[in-house]
C-alpha cells in the first residue's frame, strides 16, 4: 500500500470517526432494542407455535435413526455427498478431513490472497463470491437433506444424480473457478467471478428443485407424542390394553389368570390394589414392566430386554395405573373411548368398534397369541379370520362373537367347551355389549358415513 493510499484512508477514517456514534449510550441502546425484539419474538413463537416434543431417548431402540437439528442438516448432506466416490464407494475422510481442512486453509490464506485495502463490496468480489456460494450451498443442501443419495434399486435414480450435480459438482467447480480467476486474471476477473457466482447459484437451485421433484415418496408415520396429562393417560391405557389386559384384566383386578396358555390358574396380587399402588414407587413399576418377572411367568416388555415397549411407553402405562386406580391421584377429564350413541343410532367400525377392540380384545386376538387364529386388528380380520369362522355375521344374533361377549360359551358336538366367554377374566360392560349388538344387527358398517345412512332405518331386534 503506497503512502497516498494510506493518507486517503486515514483522512476518511478521521471524518467517519467525527460523525460516528458513541458506544454509550447510542450503540448500547440499539443492542437493547434489538435484543428485546428478539425476546418478544421468541415468546410469541413459544406461545402460539410451540416446540415439537419428541419421545424420551431410548438407547435400546435400535430402530431409531439419529438426525441432526435443522441447522446442521447441510453438514449431514455434505457428509453424504462429499464422503463418497461412485467408483470407490463411501470414503468419509474426504468429507470429514480433506475438504474441511482445505476450507480452513483457504480461509486462513484469504487475507493474503485478497489484499485489497478497500471495504466497498465492489472492491471485494472474491470474498463476497465465496461467501455467497457457501450460503446458497448451505440452503440447498438443507433442502435435500432428507432425500437419500441412492435409491437402493436398479435403474436411473434421477434425484440422486440431480443432488450430486447440484450439491457437489456445481459448487466444487465454482469455488475452483473463482480462485483460478483470482490468481490468473487478478483485477480483470471481477465480472467473471460475479457471473460464475450467479450461474452456479442458479444451477444449484435448479438441481435442488429437480431433486425435490424426483425424490422417492416415502410415507413415514408421524409419531404423535402425548404431551398433556390426559393424553399420556389415554396412551398408557391403550398400551396397557394391548400388553397387560390378557393377564391382569381391563381394570387390573384379576387375582387368578384364566384363558392364558401356560399361566392358567396362576394366582397374583391385583395390580389395582393398595397393596401394590401404595407400596411400589413409579420407578419400581417401570422396572417391573421393563425387566418382567420370569419366575412368575411375566416376560420383559422393555426393548432393552427383548420386549416391545420404549421407556416413554412404559412411563405412560405407569401414569395410567396411578391416575386410574390409585385413590391418592385425581383423574383428569379424558376423552371417552367412543362417542355416546343416541336412540336408534348405528355404530361404525371406524368410530366405535375399533377403539373398543383395541381396549378390550387385541391383547389376545393378535398374531402370536393362542386365539384359534381369530385376529381382530382390522375390519377384515374381525369378519373373516378364525379357525371357527365366520365368528360374526351381519344381522345374526347367534354369531360366535355376540354369544361369547354376553357370557355364553360355544360348545362342540360332545358338549365340551370349544370357545370360552370373552374376555375370559371379566365380562364387558353392558353399554359396550350394546354397541356390538347394534353394530352386528345393523349390518356391521365400516365407516361413519355408512353407519349414518343406516341410522334412519329401524334396527332388527336381537333375540335373547
Amino acid at each position: 500500500m503506497n503512502e497516498e493510499t494510506k493518507k486517503t484512508i486515514s483522512e476518511k477514517y478521521e471524518r467517519e470517526l467525527q460523525k460516528g456514534e458513541r458506544f454509550w449510550p447510542d450503540s448500547i441502546f440499539k443492542d437493547v432494542v434489538v435484543s428485546l425484539g428478539l425476546f418478544v419474538l421468541l415468546l410469541l413463537l413459544a406461545t402460539f407455535v410451540g416446540v415439537h416434543t419428541p419421545p424420551k431417548a431410548d438407547p435400546s431402540d435400535t430402530s431409531y435413526i439419529p438426525r441432526p437439528e435443522w441447522y446442521f442438516l447441510f453438514l449431514f448432506k455434505f457428509l453424504a455427498l462429499y464422503g463418497q466416490i461412485p467408483v470407490l464407494g463411501k470414503i468419509e475422510f474426504i468429507a470429514t478431513v480433506i475438504i474441511p481442512g482445505a476450507a480452513i486453509l483457504v480461509l486462513t490464506l484469504l487475507p493474503f490472497i485478497e489484499k485489497s485495502p478497500y471495504r466497498h463490496y465492489g472492491k471485494r468480489v472474491l470474498p463476497i463470491s465465496v461467501m455467497a456460494l457457501f450460503i446458497v450451498s448451505m440452503v440447498t443442501l438443507t433442502m435435500i437433506a432428507d432425500i437419500p443419495t441412492t435409491s437402493g434399486t436398479d435403474g436411473v435414480y434421477v434425484a440422486g444424480i440431480a443432488q450430486t450435480i447440484g450439491g457437489l459438482v456445481v459448487p466444487g467447480l465454482a469455488f475452483l473457478g473463482l480462485f483460478i480467476m483470482a490468481f490468473t486474471l487478478k483485477q480483470k476477473a471481477k465480472k467473471g467471478m460475479i457471473w460464475t457466482t450467479v450461474i452456479a447459484s442458479v444451477l444449484m437451485v435448479v438441481f435442488t428443485g429437480l431433486t425435490l421433484v424426483y425424490a422417492p415418496t416415502v410415507e413415514a408415520e408421524a409419531a404423535e407424542v402425548p404431551v398433556t396429562l390426559p393424553d399420556q393417560i389415554t396412551a398408557g391405557q391403550d398400551l396397557y390394553s394391548v400388553h397387560c389386559v390378557e393377564c391382569h384384566g381391563d381394570d387390573g383386578s384379576v387375582s387368578v389368570i384364566e384363558g392364558v396358555e401356560g399361566l392358567e390358574g396362576e394366582e397374583l396380587t391385583p395390580i389395582n390394589s393398595r397393596d401394590v399402588l401404595y407400596t411400589i414407587t413409579d420407578s419400581a413399576m417401570q422396572e417391573v414392566i421393563a425387566y418382567g418377572r420370569p419366575t412368575a411367568g411375566m416376560n420383559p416388555f422393555g426393548k432393552a430386554y427383548g420386549g416391545e415397549l420404549t421407556r416413554s411407553e412404559i412411563d405412560y402405562i405407569v401414569t395410567f395405573m396411578r391416575y386410574a386406580w390409585d385413590d391418592r391421584f385425581e383423574m383428569p377429564p379424558v376423552k371417552p373411548l367412543y362417542p355416546a350413541l343416541a336412540e336408534g343410532e348405528v355404530p361404525s367400525y371406524d368410530v366405535h368398534i375399533a377403539p373398543i377392540v383395541k381396549r378390550y380384545c387385541i391383547s389376545c386376538h393378535r398374531a402370536g397369541k393362542e386365539n384359534n387364529n381369530y385376529l381382530m386388528g382390522t375390519y377384515d380380520e374381525i369378519l373373516h379370520s378364525g379357525d371357527n369362522g365366520p365368528n360374526v355375521a351381519a344381522g345374526d344374533p347367534e354369531s360366535i362373537l355376540l354369544l361369547t361377549i354376553q357370557g355364553t360359551p360355544i360348545l362342540d358336538d360332545n358338549g365340551d367347551e370349544l370357545i370360552g366367554t370373552m374376555p375370559p377374566n371379566k365380562q364387558l360392560k353392558a353399554d359396550i355389549i350394546d354397541v356390538f349388538l347394534r353394530w352386528v344387527m345393523a349390518g356391521m358398517p365400516q365407516t361413519a358415513e355408512e353407519a349414518a345412512a343406516l341410522s334412519t332405518a329401524p334396527l332388527p331386534t336381537p333375540t335373547p
